[in-house]
């Protein structure tokens, strides 16, 4: 069997297959169905400073392909994460991604602070989420907020942090290097698309937020793209993420770039899609008589 070990930023990872944040809870109900240790990493549930509830139902839509998705952010709050979650995720043998979010810079930096005092090991900052302070504009639809919270958030916490990338935005590379120039030690990508659909019959959008993230194997190509992108723009690793259905997905982003791989949305069609995805990794690399998943990475040929 090839070796499937990789590592970022300093951190060892058994493999690159990582569930995503938001799909997999902290990891409790799947672990009835598999050993959490058969994972690399684990990116938790988004985590803010107080807990959220989240927006009204319905929040959840299936489109061709994918699925859009408003949840908002519903979560416990840190203080229970780390006192509830995180304590337990930790027993487990493999990487805890601490994925956190929130409405100001200062809540960013309060939800790392508190994280910083615990053993978790990497965190992943998510800077999709509007900026109150800025009229509402998402933290990583500009260089400038991108930059700024990434700073100031790398400045609460010595833990390895990672930026994740939304794709609504005009140069996903121009946002790639401001978050690395900003102290960012790595960077996953891509995050949802915003996306909207409507019922016809009562002429009401079917999320009650009016728009929401699109996810699901639609986006992969997208998220292809902008990983071999960001790839040949910085020098930090990447994290790809976007609708990763299968091994032969995971093996193509690795190849675009990236050094691991979060798999969202299939989790949802498929709970044992994680797994599925590490064993077809395998079986593609021993077909391939490559010893080591990590001679795959950025090995795309542009013509």
């Amino acid at each position: 069997m090839a070796d499937l070990s990789v590592n970022i930023c300093g951190v060892d990872f058994k493999n690159p297959v990582i569930p995503a944040s938001g799909v997999f809870g902290y990891g409790r109900e799947y672990e009835e169905l598999f050993p959490l240790e058969k994972l690399g990493g684990i990116a938790t549930k988004g985590t803010t400073l107080h807990r959220r509830t989240g927006n009204l139902a319905p929040r959840i839509a299936e489109t061709p392909s994918g699925m859009l998705n408003s949840v908002g952010l519903q979560n416990p709050g840190i203080d229970h994460f780390i006192e509830s979650e995180l304590s337990y995720l930790l027993t487990k043998n493999l990487v805890v991604l601490a994925n956190i979010a929130g409405s100001t810079v200062e809540e960013c930096i309060a939800v790392a602070e508190k994280l910083e005092q615990t053993d978790v090991h990497m965190i992943e900052l998510n800077i999709s989420c509007p900026n109150v302070k800025q009229g509402g504009a998402a933290f990583g639809t500009s260089c400038e907020m991108a930059a700024e919270v990434t700073r100031q958030v790398r400045k609460a916490t010595t833990k390895p942090l990672v930026v994740k990338l939304s794709p609504n935005v005009t140069s996903i590379t121009d946002i790639a290097k401001a978050v690395e120039d900003a102290g960012a030690d790595a960077i996953s990508m891509i995050n949802t698309l915003l996306g909207m659909r409507i019922d016809i019959n009562t002429g009401r959008p079917v999320l009650r937020n009016n728009v929401g993230g699109m996810s699901g194997p639609a986006v992969f190509p997208i998220a292809v793209r902008m990983v071999w992108q960001a790839a040949n723009a910085v020098n930090i690793p990447i994290i790809g993420m976007g609708g990763v259905s299968s091994g032969r997905d995971a093996i193509e982003l690795m190849m675009a770039g990236a050094s691991a791989v979060q798999v969202g949305a299939a989790i949802f069609t498929d709970p044992f899609a994680p797994v599925k995805i590490i064993g077809e990794m395998n079986e593609f690399l021993d077909s391939k008589g490559i010893s080591s998943v990590k001679d795959i990475i950025g090995t795309v040929k542009p013509w």
